[in-house]
């Protein structure tokens, strides 16, 4: 069972990245998938969550409006796209899944049994 971040990079603000998580070892669709970041110094924030079967997104106040999950099953991977990057999106993103994960813990990284290594996002001009 494994988790595989990727899609991180330096832009500039104002810019977007997508992000991938792909699944080995598991069918992603039956999983709820978090996706969390962690700036130098701070703690590990959540960013968003897709319920199992995409039936429902969550969004952080911080990135709504600019984040959005998304997800291709065929390929057993979720994307986040990240448009109207600023320097405070700057951190490791991660993405983990759950598989009995209930709405309320969907920010906290207790809550998931899955991670992925974490990938890099760098906003600056």
């Amino acid at each position: 069972v494994q988790l595989q971040a990727s899609g991180g990079g330096l832009v500039q603000p104002g810019g977007s990245l997508r992000l991938s998580c792909t699944a080995s070892g598991f069918t992603l669709e039956r999983y709820a998938i978090g996706w969390f970041r962690q700036a130098p110094g701070k703690e590990r924030e959540g960013v968003g969550c897709m319920a199992s079967g995409a039936s429902r997104m969550i969004y952080a106040d911080t990135v709504k409006g600019r984040f959005t999950i998304s997800r291709d099953y065929a390929k057993n991977t979720v994307y986040l796209q990240m448009n109207g990057l600023k320097p405070e999106d700057t951190a490791v993103y991660y993405c983990a899944a759950d598989s009995t994960l209930i709405r309320s813990s969907w920010s906290n990284a207790a809550a998931y049994d899955y991670w992925g290594q974490g990938t890099e996002v760098t906003v600056s001009s």
